[in-house]
């Protein structure tokens, strides 16, 4: 046997290793059981891989990214191979891991009941006590169609090869552009097949190898995603590094629940999505239509002392506006169809920005009234397809705080700046203190229009304003819009969850397209920058987002209802509906509860409308020309004046703290 040399990288430090030919990477980290693969030359590989003379061999812990994404792939294998124990007659789509888990499609005659589920994850515990080894195999074309003749969509992705990931999401965990590998699942003792499935890997050395699943959920899902294909049955699962784990992300889940914006916008009457809509077009109630007039309200007055005109744009125009702009070639597939009239196609639209150009485009415009920031409350519509709609968070029809900034190269790193800490410091108003932002640049797709010199000048102006605020930047290769490179400041709520919100943009593109021009000091004619802004992103999106941070216990200056008098019996009404009253005349949004329902039942209907405050009165707080405040952590404070009670809630929702 020859000696092979190899190089395994920790963290600073680089072990040198002689080794014999036919040692494995798990020979390599033999007793070390969180190390579930290998990388080698930049490509994850199976502990099975036999060691060249020369790799670099870096060990990939199952906690890793890339580790997490094995240990959900080998058990979504495990799943499909426990549904056609249990169901022979199920063909198989695709399984590949996804934050937090993993699924995979099945086409299967009846769709999932729950108690399928459960008869499911028993047949995967017993196939993950059984040890069953993963092995890689490497196949022809010719001889994967023949093993897999069974199965129509692992046919369909061969035929597919290369184009496969670009066809299907979650096909590349299946099909590259090179050979094709079939993963054997083999009996632990006697080396038989068990179960076997097309698949790139890496995987898990053995089913024992998983420490920790669930089985969520099943839903309906379009082969490839396309609406005009079959309806498969998919199976979400979760699996974790350990039980430990497992059972905090499962806690996490709950929570989440408890606060999903579409449960609690029901409960607490703010918004509903009447079916005679259509998906995704919400429609705000009364206390909802509150919380929405008062964070439009404070952003309007934010962007006034921040030197911002404020503008208004129709719902739709002529197509020709969208191909002007670059929206149609490149944005076409999510907007709403053409409609036809007066022998002109028009489009609902999607974006405020073509229409702030021809606002620019107006009159002539001068070196002086530079930067010019344009700000909209606009609606925009986008075809978002019915399976990803939902909720506030992800609809058709929303309103954008859209602004656009008209400045001159030499402004627009100040502009920059200043805006980035404009977006930044009114988010922390509404809340939200934890930050990170990314960076979204353009790769070598021909989806990017405009010269490399522009991309990378805008690139650079953004990168510099984000370092100045000394949060995390991440970059998102790629993933710019198509007319220039963007930031994105992604917030985490109460707990934990990473949201996108606000977006910032450099675009030298669109002013070109447009003709848009100024005269500068000189007398000559020059093309303006146009920064793209929108704060909350959408209204709509951004009601959805705090409401889930808040869990509908909203401070009080967003809360639809900030007190609610209960008077301790009948007698005590109109002394209540006097301070109320009394209290009105400074701002504040107070009811007085004077139904006939017992105390305590008033009590208990305030607390679940999430009200910050409750006011009470009685007998002694009547003679005393006072109230009692009843807070949502249920403590109370007895006797306080009016004047100063009512002086306390103005205090409270004037420093927009949470009570």
């Amino acid at each position: 046997m020859s000696d092979v040399r190899v190089t395994i990288p920790r963290d600073s430090e680089r072990e040198e290793r002689v080794v014999t030919t036919g040692t494995t990477a798990a020979d390599l980290f033999q007793g070390e059981r969180s190390i579930v693969a290998a990388r080698v030359a930049g490509e994850l590989k199976d502990l099975a891989y036999e060691v060249a003379d020369g790799d670099t061999v870096e060990p990939v812990e199952i906690t890793s990214e890339d580790g997490l994404n094995i240990l959900r792939h080998s058990t979504a294998h495990v799943m499909a191979q426990a549904v056609q124990e249990l169901f022979p007659e199920a063909k198989l789509g695709i399984g590949p891991p996804i934050k937090d888990g993993f699924y995979y499609d099945f086409d299967v005659e009846t769709p999932f009941h729950p108690d399928d589920l459960k008869r499911i994850e028993k047949k995967m515990q017993e196939i993950q006590k059984r040890g069953q080894k993963f092995a890689r195999r490497a196949v022809s074309d010719d001889a994967a169609r023949e093993e897999l003749a069974d199965e129509p969509y692992k046919l369909e992705l061969i035929g597919l090869k290369g184009s496969a990931a670009d066809a299907a999401e979650g096909a590349s965990a299946e099909v590259g552009a090179g050979e094709l590998t079939i993963y054997d699942n083999l009996d632990a003792k006697s080396g038989e097949l068990c179960w076997k499935d097309l698949c790139r890997g890496p995987h898990l050395p053995s089913t024992r190898a998983i420490p920790a699943f669930k089985l969520m959920r099943s839903a309906a899902a379009y082969w490839r995603g396309s609406e005009k294909n079959k309806q498969l049955q998919r199976i979400y699962g979760t699996a974790w590094p350990t039980k430990d784990e497992l059972k905090a992300h499962l806690e996490f889940l709950a929570e989440a629940e408890k606060r999903d914006h579409r449960k609690l916008g029901a409960e607490l009457d703010l918004f509903s999505f009447p079916e005679e809509l259509g998906p995704g077009l919400a429609v705000f109630h009364p206390k909802g239509g509150v919380i929405r007039k008062v964070m439009e309200d404070y952003s309007r007055r934010r962007h006034e002392a921040s030197g911002y005109e404020f503008v208004n744009t129709p719902h739709l125009s002529k197509e020709r506006l969208f191909e002007i702009s670059g929206h149609l070639p490149h944005y076409g597939e999510s907007m709403f169809p053409a409609i036809e009239f007066d022998e002109q196609n028009y489009r609902l639209k999607a974006m405020n920005c073509p229409m702030h150009n021809l606002i620019f485009k107006s009159r002539g415009r001068s070196y002086r009234e530079l930067p010019l920031r344009l700000f909209e409350f606009g609606t925009v519509y986008r075809y978002e397809k019915s399976g990803v709609v939902h909720g506030l968070t992800r609809s058709r029809g929303f309103t954008q705080d859209d602004s656009h900034i008209y400045c001159t190269k030499e402004q627009m790193p100040e502009e920059l700046d200043t805006l980035l800490t404009f977006v930044l410091d009114l988010l922390r108003d509404y809340g939200l203190t934890e930050f990170e932002l990314e960076l979204s640049t353009r790769d070598e797709s021909d989806k990017f229009i405009g010269s490399d010199e522009d991309w990378e000048e805008a690139t650079e102006a953004l990168r510099q304003a984000a370092e100045k605020q000394g949060l995390p930047l991440v970059p998102d290769p790629g993933g710019a819009a198509y007319y220039g490179p963007k930031i994105s400041v992604q917030a985490k709520d109460a707990i934990g969850r990473s949201w996108q919100m606000s977006t910032l943009q450099v675009d030298f593109n669109q002013p070109k397209r447009f003709g848009l021009e100024y005269t500068a000091a000189d007398g000559s004619k020059q093309q303006p920058v146009m920064l793209h802004r929108a704060l909350f992103g959408s209204i709509e999106r951004f009601f959805g987002v705090l409401l889930e941070h808040y869990a509908g216990a909203f401070p009080a200056w967003l809360a639809p209802v900030q007190a609610t008098c209960i008077p301790i019996g009948d007698a005590h009404v109109p002394y209540l509906q006097e301070f109320a009253a009394q209290a009105k005349t400074k701002g504040l949004r107070i009811e007085v509860d004077s139904s006939s329902d017992r105390m305590q039942k008033k009590i208990r209907n305030a607390q679940k409308s999430k009200v910050p405050f409750m006011i009470i009165a009685g007998d002694e707080d009547v003679a005393q020309g006072a109230v009692s405040f009843r807070y949502r952590d249920g403590s109370q404070k007895n006797g306080i004046p009016r004047d100063e009670a009512i002086a306390e809630l103005l205090d409270v929702v004037e420093r927009r703290v949470q009570v």
